[in-house]
């Protein structure tokens, strides 16, 4: 067994055929866990890769192939249910590739500004009063807009805790927030037409619903329970008030 094993060494076409199969696991792995946040992905294509490599040094041709199919198969599954987050990674990484050369300037104090959202959703949980707050990214939010009441003022604790506060004329709907600014209040989206498993209201369906169609983060404080969600590419994701600025930090920075 070990002679044979030794053998398949020797020829060059096997010792290439398993240094590519490293790299793309490789490869594949970070792209997961790095630009797509995919754990579960990324340990199946590992322990998939791991299969795969120790077969092809035992010389299990039949298990090899199966290997194959198996990844091939798990590939074209997770490029068609994820399309629209690849497409837009693309996007993003042509844009970022065009502005290498140009100097940005950053407007205002990001870290700053991650701790105003960070407090002001500890808050709301804390007081269970329902929220919805979404960021804008790269696709424009301006039309979307336009259906609720203009705000354009700075984003603070104190007015975005007013704003949902119950009863207040505006506190119905969802918060627009373009860099450090509240563009506008009171702006409703089209829910989700996707059946959703477990039990989502009215503003996580809205969440979902935005995030389907444009690359904004929007994070939901549900009324009943406080619970924390942030809604990105169609997926909506619990966090707990500890992990949320570090999540949230996260998704605006995809």
């Amino acid at each position: 067994m070990l002679d044979s094993i030794l053998e398949h060494f020797k020829e060059p076409l096997f010792l290439i055929d398993i240094i590519l199969t490293f790299v793309l696991a490789i490869l594949l792995i970070v792209f997961f866990l790095r630009y797509l946040k995919r754990r579960t992905i990324a340990i199946f294509y590992c322990i998939s890769f791991t299969f795969y490599l120790v077969s092809a040094i035992c010389g299990f041709s039949n298990f090899k192939l199966l290997i194959s199919m198996l990844l091939t198969s798990a590939t074209v599954i997770f490029f068609f249910t994820n399309i629209s987050e690849i497409r837009h990674f693309i996007i993003n990484s042509v844009s970022k590739k065009h502005n290498t050369n140009k100097e940005t300037k950053v407007g205002y104090d990001k870290e700053k500004f991650y701790q105003v959202i960070n407090d002001t959703i500890f808050s709301l949980a804390k007081n269970k009063i329902g929220a919805i707050l979404t960021f804008e990214k790269q696709d424009s939010l301006s039309e979307i807009g336009k259906t609720g009441t203009a705000v354009n003022a700075p984003v603070t604790q104190e007015l975005l805790v007013t704003i949902f506060y119950p009863g207040t004329r505006l506190h119905d709907g969802a918060v627009i927030i373009k860099d450090d600014r509240i563009v506008a209040a009171s702006v409703f989206y089209m829910p989700t037409t996707t059946a959703l498993t477990g039990k989502f209201g009215s503003r996580h369906r809205a969440a979902i619903g935005i995030s389907e169609t444009t690359d904004s983060v929007t994070v939901v404080v549900s009324e009943e329970s406080g619970r924390v969600s942030i809604a990105y590419m169609g997926n909506m994701e619990n966090v707990t008030l500890d992990e949320f600025k570090n999540y949230f930090q996260d998704y605006m920075s995809r």
